[in-house]
Order: structure tokens, then sequence, then C-alpha cells
């Protein structure tokens, strides 16, 4: 028989049918853990979740990795490279490539009857993928590109259509300043919404062969390629993959190539993202902190109460080890209920805010509308799991005071 348990169990149950002054007390502890808990369970998965939709804004804009003409630098006005690369079929069966797809940039202004605006018009292929900007369509659709003929259909922000004052079915000419300048005539049919305003007031979707014939390039001339990936995580490996794929050029007449993911292109964000990591840890430690230290005044309220059974119990041969076992067992109980009623809170709001929505943000400042909730199982496992863990090593130290407790005096005790 394990004799710490069972002296455990018998004082839980009787604690928990009659009065004890340490009840209170307890009741504070599990309240403590339960709130920590939720708020430990709420901040993973609010971080996870912010993390998560701020990188698929990002990438459905400039996708994971990108190969441009090493001559290309930070302006939307790119060398051009041919859209017949050998090493294209190569990067599409490594492992972990979802779809690869070309693209083109080009700075322009739109003009208004009214209003002037500077954007990027970025042209796209047969090949684009839609998914994303399809499910963040406010109004009308994404267009059609054909190989064999060309669309003036575009799409743009609802953003840029506020400033301008357009909407779907309206048409706007757009200049481009180069030598000789040159516009051209676009119809909105569809415009789209990603909160991610550094984007939204940018960018301006068209028919990838305006660009080429903007430019003067030849038809199969693009300004590269978009490279998505299955998991982000893995996105340097996938860069340096990528690398090695292309190869590099050591001929002078030979094209040369720039391999770059969406993290190089955008550090600032990236950086500020992990930067709310931190901003977890403190919450987790202050969390388990609080947790800890409403946990040792119970078990310290445990040991006082219980003084005069542990002198007994010494009298009659038990050891502070075993001593300290049971008291241990009650804390665990009591640590569990707070992990239950922790979860249930933690877990219940997290749903209600991933199915409602009912807490907003300001996207000007986050870049989305609603607080974001990314719940995985394997966070809060781990969560209870280090909880548990924490509060009883934390608990270590108190419980040695058992070992002070001698049993003539504690026999005595009143």
């Amino acid at each position: 028989m394990n004799l710490p348990y069972f002296i455990a169990h018998r004082l839980i149950k009787g604690r928990a049918e009659g009065n004890s002054f340490s009840r209170p007390i307890n009741v504070i502890a599990v309240i403590g853990i339960a709130m920590g808990l939720a708020v430990m369970i709420l901040a993973v998965a609010i971080l996870a979740g912010f993390k998560t939709q701020v990188r698929e804004k990002v990438v459905g804009f400039g996708a994971n990795i990108q190969i441009v003409n090493f001559d290309s630098n930070l302006s939307f006005e790119t060398a051009p490279i041919n859209e017949g690369q050998d090493f294209i079929p190569k990067i599409k069966q490594i492992p972990g490539v979802r779809h690869v797809q070309v693209f083109a940039t080009k700075a322009g202004i739109i003009k208004t009857n009214d209003e002037i605006q500077g954007v990027v018009l970025k042209g796209i292929g047969s090949d684009f993928d839609w998914s994303y900007f399809s499910s963040n369509m406010v109004d009308g659709n994404v267009f059609t590109v054909n190989d064999s003929s060309l669309t003036y259909n575009v799409i743009i922000s609802k953003k840029i259509a506020g400033m301008l004052r357009l909407r779907k079915g309206d048409s706007f000419i757009m200049h481009f300043v180069q030598d000789p300048p040159r516009m051209r005539k676009f119809t909105i049919s569809g415009i789209y919404e990603t909160s991610f305003e550094q984007f939204d007031e940018m960018y301006v979707f068209c028919d990838i062969g305006h660009i080429k014939r903007l430019n003067g390039w030849k038809d199969d001339q693009v300004s590269g390629f978009e490279i998505f990936i299955k998991d982000f995580d893995k996105l340097d490996d996938m860069t340096t993959a990528v690398r090695d794929a292309v190869g590099y050029k050591i001929t002078e007449d030979e094209e040369k190539f720039k391999v770059t993911n969406i993290r190089i292109k955008y550090p600032q964000i990236f950086d500020w993202l992990n930067f709310q990591d931190i901003n977890v840890m403190i919450i987790i430690f202050l969390m388990l902190v609080v947790a800890g230290f409403n946990m040792i005044s119970g078990l310290l309220i445990l040991i006082l109460e219980k003084t005069n059974m542990i002198g007994v119990l010494k009298a009659l041969g038990s050891n502070d080890i075993t001593i300290r076992r049971i008291f241990l067992y009650q804390a665990a109980w009591l640590i569990g209920k707070g992990l239950f009623w922790g979860n249930l809170i933690g877990i219940g709001l997290a749903f209600l805010q991933l199915k409602t929505g009912l807490v907003s943000l300001d996207p000007t400042s986050y870049y989305i509308k609603t607080v974001p909730v990314n719940l995985q199982l394997t966070h809060v496992l781990l969560l209870n799991a280090g909880t548990m863990a924490a509060i009883l090593i934390m608990l270590l130290v108190p419980s040695n005071l058992i070992s002070r407790i001698t049993p003539v005096k504690a026999i005595k005790y009143d």
C-alpha cells in the first residue's frame, strides 16, 4: 500500500466534507493556478494565431521565396529574367514546395478626376494561386489570366478604392513615368481587403502581359519566380534547397539569379513578430510565479494545520520523506484541480473568440481586425505539464519545514 497517498487521500476527502481553516487558502491557491493557466493558454494561442495570420498576409503578397535577377535592387522596376529556366522543374520536385508562379512588378500612378495615388502594379500569369485573395475579396471577383489574350481587368484593395473613390466596375487610367511616358486603362473586377495596410495601399494586380509590353520585354521574360512552401518553420532550409537547385552562374553573358525569402525581404515585420515571443515568455513566467507563491502559501497552511499529525507520524516511525510525500500529494491534487479549471476557462475563451471574433483590434496598428487564436494541443499539453512540474519543484523548499518539526513539540501543539 502507498501509505503517503492513502493518508493524503483521506485528508483531502475529510477536508472536502468538513470545515477546515485551510480550506479558503486552498480555494485561493486553486483559483490562482486556474487563472494563471488560463492566461498562459490565451497568451500562447493568441501569439500563435497572430504570427500565423501576419505571416499568411505577408506571404500572400510576396510568397515564401523569390528568385529574381541579381541586378534587381529594392526598386519595383526590376531587371527581367527568362521564364524558361531549367531549374524550375527541379524546384517543383523539392519536398515541401507547394507552388511556383511567375510575377512582374512596375511602379505607376493612378489618376482620377479628383485624386492621385502612387501604387505598384503586380503582374500575374495564368499559374497564379488565387486562394489567398479569393478568401479576402469584399466586392466582385478575381480575374482570369489567359496566355493567348490580354485582359484589362484588375483587382485593387478597399484602401485604394476608398482613397480614389472607385468601385467595382469602374475604370481608371494608370500613368507610368518612363521614356516615353505611357498609360493604361484598367477596369476593376474586384476589391480585396487584407487589413494589412502596408500592402493594401500599395498593390494593384493585373495581367503580367501589360508589364511586359510597358517594359518592352519579350514574351518569355518576367521579373522573377515566387515559390510557396508547405511549412513556414522550414523557410531557411527551403531557401537553401532552392539556392542549390538554382546553382551559381559564373559566365558573364549568362543571367545571374538572386534567391531571397520573405523574412529577408521584410525583416522589420518578422523581428517585430519575434519580439512578441519575449512578451509571452514574460507573461508565462509571471503567471508561474504567482501560481507558485499561492501554492506555497497553501502548502504552509496545510503543514501548520496538521502539525499534530506530523508529530504523531514521526513518533510512530515515519521519516521526513514519507511525510513530505503526503503533503506533496495533497498539493498535486490542488494543482490538478486548478489545471482543470484553468483549461476549461482558457480553452473556452479561446474557442469563444475563434467562433465569434468578440474582441476586435485596430487593423492600422495590428494588421488584423479581431484577436486571432491558434489553439494547438501541443501547446496546451506543454503548458499543463510545465505548470505542474514548476509548481511542484517550487514546493520542495517549503516542504522542508516538516524536517524541523519534532514529535514532542508537535504532539503538544494546540
